[in-house]
Protein backbone atom coordinates (compact mmCIF):
# COMPACT_ATOMS: atom_id res chain seq x y z
CA UNK A 1 0.00 0.00 0.00
CA UNK A 2 2.91 2.29 0.63
CA UNK A 3 4.21 1.98 -2.46
CA UNK A 4 0.91 2.42 -4.15
CA UNK A 5 0.12 5.76 -1.68
CA UNK A 6 4.10 7.09 -2.56
CA UNK A 7 3.08 6.80 -6.41
CA UNK A 8 0.24 8.70 -6.46
CA UNK A 9 2.04 11.17 -4.61
CA UNK A 10 4.51 11.57 -7.08
CA UNK A 11 1.79 11.50 -9.39
CA UNK A 12 0.24 14.81 -7.92
CA UNK A 13 3.12 17.07 -9.00
CA UNK A 14 2.54 16.85 -12.73
CA UNK A 15 -1.15 17.74 -12.61
CA UNK A 16 -0.55 20.79 -10.10
CA UNK A 17 2.24 21.94 -12.64
CA UNK A 18 -0.55 21.60 -15.40
CA UNK A 19 -3.23 23.63 -13.19
CA UNK A 20 -0.23 26.41 -12.79
CA UNK A 21 -0.06 26.55 -16.78
CA UNK A 22 -3.51 26.48 -17.30
CA UNK A 23 -4.68 29.62 -14.93
CA UNK A 24 -1.54 31.58 -16.02
CA UNK A 25 -2.43 31.08 -19.75
CA UNK A 26 -5.94 31.78 -19.25
CA UNK A 27 -4.86 34.81 -17.15
CA UNK A 28 -2.90 35.88 -20.44
CA UNK A 29 -5.56 35.25 -22.90
CA UNK A 30 -8.31 37.29 -20.32
CA UNK A 31 -9.04 41.11 -21.68
CA UNK A 32 -7.81 42.35 -18.12
CA UNK A 33 -4.61 44.42 -17.27
CA UNK A 34 -3.04 43.61 -13.79
CA UNK A 35 -1.70 47.06 -13.77
CA UNK A 36 -4.22 48.60 -14.73
CA UNK A 37 -6.85 46.05 -12.11
CA UNK A 38 -4.29 47.08 -9.66
CA UNK A 39 -4.81 50.99 -10.14
CA UNK A 40 -8.37 50.71 -10.55
CA UNK A 41 -8.57 48.90 -7.49
CA UNK A 42 -6.59 51.42 -5.34
CA UNK A 43 -8.71 54.15 -6.83
CA UNK A 44 -6.11 55.57 -8.87
CA UNK A 45 -6.02 57.29 -12.29
CA UNK A 46 -4.37 55.00 -14.34
CA UNK A 47 -1.88 57.14 -16.60
CA UNK A 48 0.66 55.80 -19.39
CA UNK A 49 3.06 56.45 -16.78
CA UNK A 50 1.87 54.61 -14.00
CA UNK A 51 0.56 51.90 -16.34
CA UNK A 52 4.21 51.31 -17.42
CA UNK A 53 5.95 51.40 -13.65
CA UNK A 54 3.10 49.09 -12.87
CA UNK A 55 3.70 46.40 -15.77
CA UNK A 56 7.66 46.36 -14.93
CA UNK A 57 7.11 45.78 -10.87
CA UNK A 58 4.68 42.78 -11.85
CA UNK A 59 6.60 41.67 -14.39
CA UNK A 60 4.53 41.96 -16.63
CA UNK A 61 7.67 43.27 -19.55
CA UNK A 62 9.14 40.05 -19.02
CA UNK A 63 8.95 37.12 -21.67
CA UNK A 64 6.16 34.56 -21.11
CA UNK A 65 8.57 31.72 -20.18
CA UNK A 66 9.96 34.03 -17.63
CA UNK A 67 6.68 34.91 -16.23
CA UNK A 68 5.49 31.18 -15.62
CA UNK A 69 8.67 30.51 -14.03
CA UNK A 70 8.61 33.34 -11.59
CA UNK A 71 4.69 32.23 -11.04
CA UNK A 72 5.62 28.93 -10.31
CA UNK A 73 9.13 29.84 -7.84
CA UNK A 74 6.94 32.37 -5.73
CA UNK A 75 3.92 29.69 -5.39
CA UNK A 76 6.46 27.01 -4.58
CA UNK A 77 7.11 29.50 -1.05
CA UNK A 78 2.88 29.74 -1.12
CA UNK A 79 4.04 33.69 -1.78
CA UNK A 80 0.93 34.59 -4.22
CA UNK A 81 1.33 38.19 -3.92
CA UNK A 82 -0.45 40.80 -2.48
CA UNK A 83 -4.20 41.38 -2.83
CA UNK A 84 -5.38 44.27 -5.47
CA UNK A 85 -8.20 45.37 -2.71
CA UNK A 86 -6.99 44.98 0.57
CA UNK A 87 -2.86 45.62 0.19
CA UNK A 88 -2.42 42.68 2.24
CA UNK A 89 -0.85 39.33 1.45
CA UNK A 90 -3.16 36.88 -0.61
CA UNK A 91 -2.47 33.59 1.21
CA UNK A 92 -2.57 35.32 4.91
CA UNK A 93 -5.83 36.77 3.46
CA UNK A 94 -7.22 32.75 2.29
CA UNK A 95 -5.82 31.25 5.55
CA UNK A 96 -8.03 33.28 7.57
CA UNK A 97 -11.23 32.06 5.28
CA UNK A 98 -9.93 28.81 5.09
CA UNK A 99 -10.71 27.93 8.24
CA UNK A 100 -14.23 28.58 8.23
CA UNK A 101 -14.94 27.02 5.12
CA UNK A 102 -13.18 23.90 6.53
CA UNK A 103 -15.27 24.06 9.57
CA UNK A 104 -18.22 24.13 7.10
CA UNK A 105 -17.03 21.15 4.75
CA UNK A 106 -16.17 18.83 7.67
CA UNK A 107 -19.79 19.12 9.41
CA UNK A 108 -21.41 18.71 6.07
CA UNK A 109 -19.71 15.69 4.93
CA UNK A 110 -20.02 14.26 8.61
CA UNK A 111 -23.70 14.96 8.44
CA UNK A 112 -23.95 13.75 4.90
CA UNK A 113 -22.58 9.77 5.86
CA UNK A 114 -23.91 9.25 9.17
CA UNK A 115 -27.78 10.18 7.74
CA UNK A 116 -26.93 8.62 4.31
CA UNK A 117 -25.00 5.11 5.38
CA UNK A 118 -28.16 4.69 7.80
CA UNK A 119 -31.24 5.91 6.02
CA UNK A 120 -30.12 3.93 2.90
CA UNK A 121 -29.21 0.94 4.38
CA UNK A 122 -31.68 0.37 6.47
CA UNK A 123 -34.17 1.44 3.52
CA UNK A 124 -32.59 -1.63 1.68
CA UNK A 125 -32.44 -3.85 4.37
CA UNK A 126 -36.66 -2.57 5.29
CA UNK A 127 -37.81 -2.18 1.01
CA UNK A 128 -41.08 -0.70 0.74
CA UNK A 129 -41.58 -0.05 4.40
CA UNK A 130 -42.43 3.25 6.26
CA UNK A 131 -38.39 4.12 6.70
CA UNK A 132 -38.31 3.39 2.94
CA UNK A 133 -41.10 5.72 1.81
CA UNK A 134 -40.10 8.43 3.96
CA UNK A 135 -35.96 7.82 2.66
CA UNK A 136 -38.03 8.25 -1.12
CA UNK A 137 -39.91 11.46 -0.43
CA UNK A 138 -37.02 13.06 1.28
CA UNK A 139 -34.67 11.97 -1.63
CA UNK A 140 -37.17 13.73 -4.44
CA UNK A 141 -37.45 16.22 -2.56
CA UNK A 142 -33.75 16.84 -1.48
CA UNK A 143 -32.42 16.36 -4.66
CA UNK A 144 -35.53 18.82 -6.62
CA UNK A 145 -35.16 21.86 -4.68
CA UNK A 146 -32.75 24.49 -5.46
CA UNK A 147 -30.18 25.31 -2.81
CA UNK A 148 -30.73 28.80 -2.46
CA UNK A 149 -34.49 28.38 -2.10
CA UNK A 150 -33.75 25.90 0.94
CA UNK A 151 -31.28 28.12 2.58
CA UNK A 152 -33.73 30.94 2.42
CA UNK A 153 -36.62 28.48 3.36
CA UNK A 154 -34.43 27.39 6.91
CA UNK A 155 -34.09 31.19 7.37
CA UNK A 156 -37.29 31.84 7.19
CA UNK A 157 -39.01 28.92 9.53
CA UNK A 158 -35.60 28.26 11.94
CA UNK A 159 -34.34 32.05 12.36
CA UNK A 160 -37.37 34.37 11.82
CA UNK A 161 -40.59 32.37 12.73
CA UNK A 162 -39.49 30.43 15.43
CA UNK A 163 -36.24 32.43 16.55
CA UNK A 164 -34.35 29.42 17.21
CA UNK A 165 -30.85 29.81 14.81
CA UNK A 166 -28.88 33.29 13.74
CA UNK A 167 -29.62 34.01 10.14
CA UNK A 168 -26.30 34.70 9.36
CA UNK A 169 -22.67 34.96 10.20
CA UNK A 170 -20.17 32.58 12.34
CA UNK A 171 -18.54 31.99 16.04
CA UNK A 172 -20.88 29.56 17.63
CA UNK A 173 -22.13 26.29 16.70
CA UNK A 174 -25.86 27.61 16.22
CA UNK A 175 -24.16 29.77 12.96
CA UNK A 176 -23.01 26.33 11.96
CA UNK A 177 -26.69 24.32 12.02
CA UNK A 178 -28.58 26.11 8.65
CA UNK A 179 -25.47 26.29 6.37
CA UNK A 180 -24.70 22.66 7.31
CA UNK A 181 -28.13 21.40 6.86
CA UNK A 182 -28.62 23.35 3.32
CA UNK A 183 -25.70 21.58 1.97
CA UNK A 184 -25.92 18.21 3.39
CA UNK A 185 -29.83 17.70 2.17
CA UNK A 186 -29.00 17.56 -1.91
CA UNK A 187 -25.99 15.60 -0.90
CA UNK A 188 -27.89 13.28 1.92
CA UNK A 189 -30.62 13.16 -0.97
CA UNK A 190 -28.20 11.53 -3.13
CA UNK A 191 -26.02 9.25 -1.55
CA UNK A 192 -28.84 7.50 0.19
CA UNK A 193 -30.82 6.64 -3.26
CA UNK A 194 -27.23 5.48 -4.54
CA UNK A 195 -26.63 3.15 -1.39
CA UNK A 196 -29.92 1.66 -0.87
CA UNK A 197 -30.18 0.54 -4.92
CA UNK A 198 -26.34 -0.98 -4.59
CA UNK A 199 -26.83 -2.70 -1.30
CA UNK A 200 -30.12 -4.05 -2.95
CA UNK A 201 -28.19 -5.26 -5.98
CA UNK A 202 -25.36 -7.28 -4.07
CA UNK A 203 -28.21 -8.88 -2.11
CA UNK A 204 -29.14 -10.44 -5.37
CA UNK A 205 -25.64 -11.46 -5.69
CA UNK A 206 -24.91 -15.71 -5.44
CA UNK A 207 -21.71 -14.81 -2.17
CA UNK A 208 -24.69 -13.72 -0.61
CA UNK A 209 -27.16 -16.40 -1.47
CA UNK A 210 -23.61 -18.75 -0.62
CA UNK A 211 -22.80 -17.39 2.65
CA UNK A 212 -26.43 -17.75 3.93
CA UNK A 213 -26.52 -21.77 2.88
CA UNK A 214 -23.25 -21.91 4.89
CA UNK A 215 -25.14 -20.30 7.84
CA UNK A 216 -23.62 -17.10 8.26
CA UNK A 217 -25.27 -14.50 10.37
CA UNK A 218 -27.28 -12.55 8.39
CA UNK A 219 -26.05 -9.25 10.55
CA UNK A 220 -22.23 -10.49 9.78
CA UNK A 221 -23.25 -10.77 5.78
CA UNK A 222 -24.64 -7.59 5.88
CA UNK A 223 -21.93 -5.69 7.96
CA UNK A 224 -19.29 -7.59 6.48
CA UNK A 225 -19.78 -8.29 2.75
CA UNK A 226 -22.33 -6.42 1.50
CA UNK A 227 -21.65 -2.83 3.23
CA UNK A 228 -18.24 -3.41 2.47
CA UNK A 229 -18.73 -3.61 -1.64
CA UNK A 230 -22.11 -1.40 -1.57
CA UNK A 231 -20.45 1.88 0.37
CA UNK A 232 -17.19 2.06 -2.29
CA UNK A 233 -19.13 4.11 -5.17
CA UNK A 234 -20.55 6.11 -2.25
CA UNK A 235 -17.27 6.82 -1.27
CA UNK A 236 -16.09 7.84 -4.25
CA UNK A 237 -18.94 10.37 -4.46
CA UNK A 238 -18.41 11.89 -1.17
CA UNK A 239 -14.50 12.23 -2.06
CA UNK A 240 -15.51 14.73 -5.11
CA UNK A 241 -18.17 16.39 -3.47
CA UNK A 242 -15.43 17.13 -0.21
CA UNK A 243 -13.71 18.78 -2.95
CA UNK A 244 -16.49 20.70 -4.24
CA UNK A 245 -17.34 21.72 -0.38
CA UNK A 246 -13.27 22.15 0.80
CA UNK A 247 -13.02 24.72 -2.56
CA UNK A 248 -15.79 27.23 -1.27
CA UNK A 249 -19.65 26.53 -1.41
CA UNK A 250 -20.45 30.01 -2.98
CA UNK A 251 -24.38 30.18 -3.10
CA UNK A 252 -24.48 29.24 0.34
CA UNK A 253 -21.57 31.33 1.89
CA UNK A 254 -23.65 34.05 0.27
CA UNK A 255 -27.34 33.21 1.51
CA UNK A 256 -25.60 33.18 4.93
CA UNK A 257 -23.00 35.17 5.28
CA UNK A 258 -20.42 32.72 5.58
CA UNK A 259 -16.78 34.22 5.84
CA UNK A 260 -15.31 31.18 3.20
CA UNK A 261 -13.11 31.16 0.40
CA UNK A 262 -15.81 30.84 -2.06
CA UNK A 263 -17.42 34.16 -1.22
CA UNK A 264 -13.99 35.70 -0.95
CA UNK A 265 -13.59 34.53 -4.86
CA UNK A 266 -16.22 35.67 -6.04
CA UNK A 267 -15.81 39.30 -4.46
CA UNK A 268 -12.15 39.41 -6.10
CA UNK A 269 -13.63 38.04 -9.50
CA UNK A 270 -16.24 41.04 -9.03
CA UNK A 271 -13.18 43.35 -8.52
CA UNK A 272 -10.39 42.31 -10.99
CA UNK A 273 -8.04 41.04 -8.07
CA UNK A 274 -5.92 38.46 -10.44
CA UNK A 275 -3.30 37.40 -7.45
CA UNK A 276 -6.82 36.27 -5.33
CA UNK A 277 -7.80 34.21 -8.52
CA UNK A 278 -4.41 32.72 -9.45
CA UNK A 279 -4.61 31.52 -5.76
CA UNK A 280 -7.68 29.92 -5.69
CA UNK A 281 -7.30 28.08 -8.79
CA UNK A 282 -4.06 26.70 -7.60
CA UNK A 283 -6.21 26.11 -3.58
CA UNK A 284 -8.55 24.18 -5.74
CA UNK A 285 -6.79 22.31 -7.48
CA UNK A 286 -4.56 20.79 -5.23
CA UNK A 287 -7.48 20.12 -2.47
CA UNK A 288 -9.28 18.34 -5.36
CA UNK A 289 -6.27 15.88 -6.21
CA UNK A 290 -5.66 15.36 -2.53
CA UNK A 291 -9.18 14.60 -2.01
CA UNK A 292 -8.99 12.14 -4.86
CA UNK A 293 -5.71 10.28 -3.48
CA UNK A 294 -7.34 10.10 0.12
CA UNK A 295 -10.53 8.63 -1.58
CA UNK A 296 -8.62 6.08 -3.81
CA UNK A 297 -6.33 5.06 -0.15
CA UNK A 298 -10.02 4.67 1.38
CA UNK A 299 -10.69 2.35 -1.73
CA UNK A 300 -7.79 0.27 -1.39
CA UNK A 301 -8.23 -0.32 2.30
CA UNK A 302 -11.54 -1.75 1.21
CA UNK A 303 -10.68 -3.77 -1.70
CA UNK A 304 -7.12 -4.35 -2.01
CA UNK A 305 -7.67 -6.32 -5.15
CA UNK A 306 -7.41 -2.32 -6.65
CA UNK A 307 -3.61 -2.08 -5.81
CA UNK A 308 -2.90 -6.27 -7.24
CA UNK A 309 -4.32 -4.87 -10.87
CA UNK A 310 -2.13 -1.92 -10.40
CA UNK A 311 0.83 -4.27 -10.70
CA UNK A 312 -0.59 -6.41 -13.26
CA UNK A 313 -1.52 -3.60 -15.28
CA UNK A 314 2.27 -2.39 -15.37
Amino acid sequence: MGAYIGKRMLAIIPMILFATLVSFVLIQMSPVDPAEAYLSAAHIHPTEELLAEKRHEFGLDQPLPVQYFQMVMKIAQLDFGTSYLTNKPVWQEVALRLSATLQLAISSICLTITVSVLLGFLSAIYKNSWIDVVSRILSYFGASIPQFWLGYLFIFFFSVRLDWLPVDGNGTWKHLVLPTLTLSFALIAIYTRLLRENVLEQLQESYVLYARTRGIKEKVIMLKHVMRIAISPVITGLGMNLGKLLTGTIIVEQVFSWPGIGRYFVEAIFNRDIPVIQCYVFIAACLFLVCNLIVDVVQLYLDPRISLKGRTDH
